[in-house]
């Protein structure tokens, strides 16, 4: 397998700034599409196959992706006559602009990963082969978003590892605030614990 994941140029990351983009990435289907594309260009038939769906449902769904930017065509090949095209994403990584969106009024909710994860995961925990933690600290907006900048040269890193096993595996992360969670009053000066 090529180390070179997928196997055509894209950009590294795309803020998504549309109503349009948000909502394209916000259909299950259309997340497993580019999800599939992480792995290499595919054609319709190909994602078609892949999804074990009508070929016309996954043209639709992929022509949805394209109009919004978030595929496009990566190459061509003759098949009898026809022009067969290979899609590919236009980045490694989408992420929802906050502050950023163009005019149209606010952006949709993008789609929760957790929830799909939670969906995703729930055989691989049955068998005792999910590996997961979760854990809470009090820290600043600021010690937040340094950890997360950390979070996602990891997330980079697994987005590049070689297609090579038989089975895919998920990697879910996030760091969010929890305002109801209970805090402990900080200790009495002085007392520096036991």
């Amino acid at each position: 397998m090529p180390s070179n994941t997928p196997d055509y140029d894209l950009e590294e990351t795309i803020e998504l700034t549309t109503t349009e983009q948000v909502r394209a990435i916000s259909d299950p289907l259309r997340n497993t599409i580019l999800s599939l594309l992480h792995e290499r260009a595919a054609t319709v038939g190909e994602l078609a196959a892949a999804v074990e769906r009508p070929r016309s449902t996954v043209a639709h769904h992929v022509s949805v992706l394209t109009k919004a930017d978030l595929l496009r065509v990566v190459r061509t090949r003759k098949v009898r006559a026809i022009d067969e095209r290979y899609y590919g994403r236009t980045a490694r990584m989408f992420y929802v602009g906050l502050g950023h969106q163009k005019a149209g009024g606010p952006l949709p909710p993008d789609f929760n990963d957790f929830e799909t994860a939670a969906k995703e995961s729930a055989p691989a925990h049955g068998l005792g082969q999910l590996r997961q933690f979760i854990r809470r600290a009090r820290i600043s907006e600021d010690q937040a978003a340094e950890f997360w900048e950390r979070i996602e040269q990891v997330v980079q890193e697994f987005d590049r590892l070689p297609r090579s096993g038989g089975t895919v595996h998920g990697f879910a992360v996030g760091v969010y605030p929890i305002p109801d969670h209970p805090v402990l009053p900080l200790p009495p000066e002085g007392d520096g614990g036991s």
